[in-house]
């Protein structure tokens, strides 16, 4: 096996190209700006960006956003996002909001979004491909002369056709209006519609709305009230549960064993299993006792 060796301070240097490919992306047409060029490139785009961000989403009839679009996701002209026209030092006013290819000779005029069947493309009820299909307005098909323009019956994992959903492009302030995420203020070139590590999973398969990472502190240390969910008061801090037991245990066995029948959170499968197998086998001893005092005697010898 070929044992890699890298010289002091390549990390950082990956780590400083890769920074700069985030903020610059394609703007330096393939050929690296100079240290001055790069602080000036900074100076000019990073308060336009901060200020102007475009949120891209593939949006539901429902409200939902089923896909968030990212710097890598592919456009319906078979370009990605980050290939588009991000950057606006005055925001259009007309709605929607165009974000035409920059690609020489694409004739893709605004980003438009186009789903995956898994990993396959899929087809218009044409039965082409979308690649197949013209990326200018109309998306009329190249091999075909009886299709009136790509019109897929796919069905999305939110329930919904994908004919019916939309590619949506709107501001900070618009997504704000509609009580939808949108994350941390950020320098990086085409971030779209991405928030947070759960902004790439699937809508409807996405449970942290806010997609900008882990709660603060000050929520996670909060003390535990009624209105909170019964499972969080049953594995909130050491000191507390021990309370709790020994209040519940106090009483009768029957709510000990409701507390024990309770999963912990650190615990597996077979852990669980063999904890409830356990504490049975404890009980069935404690009732046989309790109906045979001899038999504690005799166990006792």
């Amino acid at each position: 096996m070929e044992r890699l060796t890298f010289q002091p301070g390549a990390a950082a240097a990956i780590d400083d190209y890769l920074e700069y490919k985030r903020i610059v992306g394609e703007d330096d047409g393939g050929k690296l700006f100079t240290p001055d060029e790069y602080e000036q490139y900074k100076k000019r785009v990073l308060p336009i960006r901060l200020q102007n961000r475009l949120y891209v989403s593939w949006r539901s009839p429902t409200g939902i956003d089923c896909k968030l679009v990212g710097p890598e996701t592919p456009c319906f002209c078979s370009h990605r996002y980050k290939q588009h026209k991000t950057d606006f030092e005055v925001i259009p006013k007309e709605r929607p909001i165009s974000v035409p290819c920059r690609v020489s000779r694409c004739t893709c005029k605004s980003y438009n979004f186009v789903p995956l069947n898994g990993t396959q493309p899929i087809r218009c009820r044409c039965k082409h491909f979308a690649d197949q299909h013209s990326p200018a307005t109309g998306f009329l098909c190249n091999v075909c002369s009886k299709c009136s323009g790509f019109h897929s019956c796919f069905t999305c994992g939110c329930g919904q056709p994908a004919y019916s959903h939309e590619t949506v492009v709107e501001t900070k302030e618009e997504r704000l209006a509609q009580g939808k995420p949108v994350g941390h203020d950020v320098p990086y070139a085409a971030m779209g519609g991405l928030t947070g590590f759960s902004s790439l999973a699937e809508g409807y398969m996405r449970l942290d709305d806010s997609g900008i990472g882990a709660p603060s502190a000050q929520f996670l240390e909060a003390p535990v009230t009624n209105m909170d969910n019964p499972f969080l008061k049953a594995f909130q801090g050491p000191s507390s549960s021990m309370q709790a037991y020994s209040q519940l245990t106090d009483g009768s066995t029957s709510t000990t064993m409701k507390v024990s029948s309770l999963r912990r959170s650190e615990e597996d499968d077979m852990a669980y299993s063999e904890r409830q197998y356990q504490a049975r086998l404890k009980q069935e001893k404690i009732t046989n006792a309790d109906a045979d005092p001899g038999t504690l005697q005799l166990s006792k010898i």
